[in-house]
């Protein structure tokens, strides 16, 4: 009976009040503000001084949190799709490497290629682009053609193309860059493109039918190949966007530092995944949002400024990350299972 009158009552609610519903992303905002609110007091009680108005370490948190948020929106469409992706950081370290070996100006006493140098900045962008973009469309076909599980496909695909990237000068950095390509990551440049790209593929998840094919095909695979969904190529697709993304994170890192070198983007994957997780993606597929991964994202890159800020130990942040990634995951079991 009291099922019964609580349909009843529900049905004859206001259209309105039966339609609203609380987005979402707004839980995952309370708890960003809480943990800047909660640094911020902490930096006034063991410093003295304030977090949130400390502009350099605020400015080096969002420009951080750009490189991520780039790698983060490719691995959230890939993990709606029900797949995982660990081989982006090493993806950024190879693209970047290609990508500055074009950039260099004449006035670099090491020049990869000697005959290349002051070349029009569109042409080492879609170099790392190009790299990212092939790293990605390798990944995809193998995962499809073979049915190797994703998590071992890009397993491999990390080591190799951190090897690439070591390989390709044989460890040494490449520098003296053009002031063209440096100028991409110089000011807001990074959080500009960031912000544009975010907004982009939250456009493309939500009001398009590239966006309703991932989520079908991540909710229920069978389903989405009876209703006619090519999955093997949207995969593909999937895979390679994600790439070039990990591409576009390379050109700003390396324009940012003004120089490649093989060391970068280590633990960016991770990183990344763990932005979407926190973001409310689902590891099991068919659930996610680009504004949650951006707040996901932001809260990762306060966790860690805040960290510095206070002077802890850079080791004991590795052991908080990682605490944060397993408490993300179990959260997102609890919300799986209250589903079911």
């Amino acid at each position: 009976m009291q099922s019964q009158q609580a349909i009843l009552t529900d049905a004859v609610k206001p259209p309105l009040q039966r339609a609203f519903k609380w987005p979402p992303e707004l839980g995952i905002l309370c708890v960003l503000l809480g943990i800047a609110l909660a640094f911020e007091l902490l930096g006034w009680y063991f410093r003295g001084q304030s977090f949130l108005g400390n502009p350099t370490g605020l400015l080096i948190m969002i420009l951080q949190v750009s490189e991520i948020g780039l790698i983060a929106i490719g691995v959230t469409i890939i993990i709606i799709t029900g797949g995982i992706d660990l081989s982006s950081g090493s993806v950024v370290a190879l693209a970047a490497m290609v990508a500055a070996s074009l950039a260099q100006s004449s006035e670099a006493s090491r020049a990869i290629y000697p005959g290349l140098l002051d070349l029009p900045v569109l042409l080492p962008v879609l170099a790392g682009l190009c790299v990212g973009a092939m790293v990605g469309l390798i990944n995809g076909s193998l995962i499809v053609k073979t049915g190797v599980p994703a998590f071992i496909v890009t397993l491999g695909m990390m080591v190799s193309a951190r090897g690439l990237a070591k390989l390709y000068t044989h460890g040494q950095p490449v520098s003296t860059l053009t002031d063209s390509y440096t100028w991409i990551g110089s000011g807001a440049n990074p959080v500009i493109i960031f912000l544009v790209t975010a907004l982009f593929f939250h456009i493309l998840l939500r009001y398009t039918r590239f966006g309703k094919r991932t989520y079908a095909i991540g909710g229920n695979p069978v389903a989405a190949r009876v209703s006619g969904i090519n999955i093997q190529r949207h995969l593909v697709i999937v895979y390679t966007i994600a790439g070039v993304l990990a591409g576009v994170a390379a050109v700003i890192g390396s324009a940012r530092a003004q120089t490649g070198q093989s060391g970068m983007g280590v633990s960016y994957e991770l990183d990344a995944i763990a932005a979407a997780v926190i973001g409310g993606t689902s590891l099991s597929g068919g659930v996610g949002r680009i504004t949650g991964t951006v707040i996901g994202a932001l809260i990762l890159g306060v966790i860690a400024s805040g960290f510095t800020f206070l002077g802890v130990d850079s080791y004991f942040q590795e052991v908080i990350k990682g605490a944060i990634i397993v408490i993300a995951v179990v959260a997102d079991q609890i919300r799986k299972q209250k589903k079911r």
